[in-house]
């Protein structure tokens, strides 16, 4: 089996209500998703996706996307999708780095794997759970009242995990983290999401003034040396996030035990082929996972799905999915969608959904 075309397709995706990152510090309303489709010699044709969330997040826009992949699709062309690890190769090879534009690729090929052999992603990688997994909620950093509401709107549509947003201002912080804790039900999921808006002495202060409640903090510094600077000054358990890139960054995190906690974001590291090696050694490491869409449709939360039902039920806690967010379904209602607040992998062999061309618009770009 041979790739014979690629096409990208570009779309935006609004979400429901603005969004703001950890401190207020940026403001989010439509996500700039690239969606591919590779065909190939075989009559099947594969669906992938790349949509970063805007493009102050992290190093990753969507206009990059399009450009990497335009690079890498000389290097791709004429490859058999199924052998995954040649096509990661010729990708690395044609563009060192920019893992956010091999992302897409990486998940068409997985999905042309898929139906070859009449399997779900999550089968072929050696593992799927059928366990539901948990949707984190994204709380948008708000105030305490606006805080309540949005976790209450997310509970009643059956959600028990919720990603609260921090970070910016010390004695709001704090004060945010009492009061959701106030309000917590039994068996909640509940993840403090810094997003790197701390200080490493303002990261101090509230893990500090915490500590009684045993909550867990994400990303509590810019890098890993700020987490491994105040590391045995606290108490609390540590989620890594923006930090965990490469497969680099997984072994220093799990060697020097920076993190009790894996955030996969599979855009941001480069899709199901390099994530599926920092799950190992998350698991080698006693380390547990959220799993996450970095932003993006059903197409990229099913992606997520995929990689959670390979994980142990026990070592994953939630995955954190984009479509609930958005106002636009590329999909028609189809792929695993919010049921109780919980996923449901499909059975369909390979992804296990796919995209309205029509909903689509016109490629951008055809390369064959």
């Amino acid at each position: 089996m041979k790739i014979t075309a690629i096409t990208v397709f570009h779309v935006d995706l609004p979400l429901e209500h603005p969004y703001w990152l950890s401190g207020g510090r940026l403001k989010f309303e439509v996500l700039d998703a690239t969606l591919v489709r590779i065909d190939t010699d075989a009559g099947l044709t594969g669906w992938g996706e790349g949509t970063p969330w805007g493009h102050t997040y992290v190093p990753a826009h969507g206009p990059g996307i399009r450009a990497g992949i335009e690079t890498m699709a000389p290097f791709i062309l004429g490859l058999d999708p199924c052998k995954l690890l040649d096509v990661e190769r010729a990708m690395d090879l044609a563009l060192p780095g920019h893992l956010y534009a091999k992302s897409p690729i990486d998940m068409a090929c997985w999905d042309i794997a898929g139906q070859a052999v009449g399997m779900p992603i999550a089968d072929l990688m050696g593992g799927g759970s059928r366990t539901p997994r948990p949707i984190a909620s994204s709380v948008g950093a708000k105030t305490i009242d606006e805080t309540r509401q949005v976790i209450d709107r997310y509970r009643q549509r059956g959600y028990v995990a919720h990603s609260v947003k921090i970070g910016g201002d010390v004695e709001r912080d704090i004060a945010r983290v009492r009061d959701v804790e106030s309000i917590r039900k039994p068996g909640e999921i509940v993840l403090y999401d810094v997003n790197r808006g701390w200080t490493r002495q303002q990261a101090l202060r509230v893990m500090k003034a915490t500590e009684d409640l045993s909550v867990m903090f994400e990303q509590p510094g810019e890098t890993l040396d700020d987490i491994a600077a105040i590391r045995t000054k606290h108490a609390a358990p540590v989620s890594v996030d923006e930090a965990l890139v490469t497969l680099q960054d997984a072994a220093r995190i799990a060697r020097d035990g920076l993190a009790e906690v894996f955030g996969i974001k599979l855009n941001r590291v480069g899709g199901l082929t390099k994530a599926a090696r920092m799950r190992d050694i998350a698991l080698a490491h006693g380390i547990d996972m959220f799993v996450m869409a970095t932003g993006g449709s059903v197409l990229a939360d099913t992606e997520a799905l995929h990689l959670a039902a390979t994980i142990p039920d026990a070592n994953c806690h939630a995955v954190w999915a984009c479509q609930d967010m958005l106002t636009l379904d590329i999909a028609g209602g189809r792929g695993p969608r919010n049921i109780d607040g919980h996923l449901h992998l499909p059975e369909a062999p390979g992804l296990g959904v796919h995209p309205d061309e029509g909903a689509l618009g016109d490629p951008v770009a055809v390369y064959k």
